[in-house]
């Protein structure tokens, strides 16, 4: 389904508390809302080269996503209104963005080496991490109460609680890249983009990873229906794909050609949605 031009460049999508699907244009500056039967309403943001990425429901009610190219969160009901929040570290770069265990909601800063957290009237605090050129990219909540996300070029797996304590998991792979990240409420699922493998970390730390039939396929966003049962997008091979707790995979030939897949999310309607830079959203029932 088309529901903009390449200019746009669809990129996260989610689905909403209102039932409806919401999508970052991430080269106009824009967030969508889309209804199962096709309606397509679009709020412009008040800076077109703000970059939204990464889009989550809050805990609020809202939506809550990262702009990072200006470096702030921005936020918008399910009615329209848009509002922001800039962040105290300057050029910081949010990307990941989820709903935290504790009433808050949580993101990363690429270009900081930080988690950021942010309340709903705003208050943001901010958490480094131990490590130099890390790039944290995406973040979710795991069935253990703490956040963990991905470190893309520091090539490991992060965990941080809600207080601020800190862990780094690296990644058996050399150079594997991870990007998305999701918790099928037991375990982690991640995506190794420059591996060409789909990772599982536990809670504990045990990680296991499994290699794509086509190795080149830069699989980028991840979401969990249930445990062992996760969609990704796979970038590069214009592709979706699904992976089962065993680790067999199943990949899906999207229509649209070179169509650069990324965000993925479990649809209103139980299938799978993605976000289809080149201007559109593929849905593929499971």
């Amino acid at each position: 389904m088309r529901v903009a031009d390449q200019e746009a460049g669809p990129y996260g999508i989610t689905t909403g508390p209102d039932g409806a699907l919401w999508l970052t244009f991430v080269h106009n500056g824009r967030i969508a809302r889309l209804t199962l039967d096709g309606e397509l309403k679009e709020y412009p943001l008040d800076s077109p080269t703000c970059r939204p990425a990464i889009i989550t429901p809050g805990p609020d009610g809202a939506l809550w996503f990262t702009r990072s190219q200006d470096h702030r969160i921005g936020r918008i009901t399910t009615d329209g209104e848009v509002d922001s929040f800039r962040l105290p570290t300057p050029d910081s770069g949010p990307f990941g963005i989820t709903a935290g265990p504790d009433d808050a909601v949580w993101f990363t800063q690429m270009n900081a080496d930080r988690i950021g957290r942010i309340a709903n009237k705003g208050e943001i605090s901010e958490f480094a991490l131990p490590v130099a050129g890390g790039f944290p990219s995406a973040i979710t909540t795991g069935a253990d109460g703490a956040l963990w996300f991905t470190l893309n070029q520091a090539n490991a797996i992060g965990r941080i609680t809600t207080e601020g304590d800190t862990a780094i998991h690296p990644l058996p792979t050399p150079n594997a890249a991870p990007v998305g990240i999701a918790s099928d409420g037991t375990a982690l699922w991640f995506v190794e983009i420059a591996a060409g493998q789909i990772g599982r970390i536990s809670v504990d730390g045990e990680i296991r990873e499994f290699p794509l039939p086509d190795r080149t396929a830069k699989p980028h966003a991840i979401v969990a229906v249930s445990t062992g049962d996760c969609w990704f997008t796979e970038w590069g091979a214009n592709r979706i794909g699904h992976i089962t707790a065993g680790g067999e995979i199943t990949e899906y030939d999207l229509p649209s050609p070179a169509s650069e897949p990324h965000g993925i999310a479990l649809g209103p309607d139980g299938a799978l949605w993605a976000a289809l830079e080149t201007g559109g959203v593929a849905r593929v029932a499971p």
